[in-house]
């Protein structure tokens, strides 16, 4: 799995963050950060609740592995 984010296009609501905190974070902006491009574990459901949830679709989530 590999997760990023296109800033450009974040608004700030920060479902990201609150769904999976282990994976993404806010700037002082309130912009998404990406913390993990790759989750594991308990993060990888949670990274695509958040992915699904955005309401700006500022979030990828590819089944491809990092290093792909």
């Amino acid at each position: 799995m590999r997760v990023s984010a296109d800033r450009t296009v974040c608004v700030g609501a920060g479902m990201c963050a609150l769904n999976a905190p282990g994976v993404f974070d806010q700037d002082d902006d309130g912009l998404v950060l990406v913390l993990r491009s790759a989750p594991e574990g308990e993060d990888e459901p949670a990274a695509r609740e958040a992915g699904h949830l955005c309401p700006s679709g500022a979030i990828q989530i590819s089944d491809q592995a990092a290093s792909d």
